[in-house]
């Protein structure tokens, strides 16, 4: 399976080794106080310590440096994920500072969310598309609800775009149509709540469902 697949949201041994095993591209952790998901950069550390060529994702939410210079001490991240509102400014001032790829997550509801995608085209190596969250919701992302995929067909921009947001194996076969169309530039998947028997609480049994059913659907 060479398609990128990123389980996030990780914060325990077992699910890392099983995402490994199971042929998962990228290493989520999430740096966010207010999600269920949030470890500290030293338990990332720990976690990725035998990760191998497996790469691994620090997920952070308008952090300021000095978070961002812990978790770089502490996790030495291969990417980091920016899931907040970060200008364009502040994306090429993290890029100046630790000098790592950047995946910038977009909220998207409709079409002109998908538009604003394009700002970031230049001054990141990936773009991951989330689904705007519902109101009142604290988490900019890992609450399980998707946005309309038929929007993509109108998505204009020239870097590999990771799709995210409500995925799980109900819908993996309707998501990877999505990554196989060629009028876009997805070419893989994110997926957080739909590995999990509760929120934050990784599912061993969903995480092995997802990796396979993914190995099936590009085999």
């Amino acid at each position: 399976m060479n398609m990128p697949i990123k389980i996030c949201g990780l914060s325990t041994p077992d699910a890392v080794e099983t995402a490994i095993a199971g042929g998962t591209s990228h290493l989520g952790f999430i740096f966010f106080p207010k999600s269920p998901r949030n470890i500290s950069p030293q338990l990332a550390g720990q976690l990725t310590r035998q990760k191998g060529a497996t790469k691994s994702v620090a997920v952070t939410v308008n952090a300021d440096d000095q978070f961002l210079d812990e978790i770089a001490e502490h996790m030495a991240p291969d990417m980091l994920q920016l899931h907040g509102s970060e200008s364009l400014e502040r994306v090429a001032e993290i890029r100046a500072r630790y000098g790592l790829p950047l995946l910038k997550a977009m909220a998207i509801r409709d079409a002109d969310d998908l538009a604003k995608a394009a700002i970031y085209e230049d001054a990141v190596e990936h773009l991951l598309l989330d689904a705007k969250p519902p109101k009142g919701a604290e988490l900019p992302g890992g609450n399980g609800v998707s946005f309309d995929w038929s929007i993509l067909e109108n998505l204009q921009v020239k870097i590999p775009v990771l799709l995210s947001g409500g995925l799980d194996i109900g819908n993996i076969d309707r998501a990877l149509s999505v990554m196989n169309d060629p009028s876009n530039t997805v070419i893989g998947l994110d997926v957080s709540s739909g590995v999990e028997s509760a929120p934050g609480v990784k599912d061993i049994a969903k995480i092995k469902a997802f990796l396979k059913a993914c190995r099936a659907g590009v085999a």
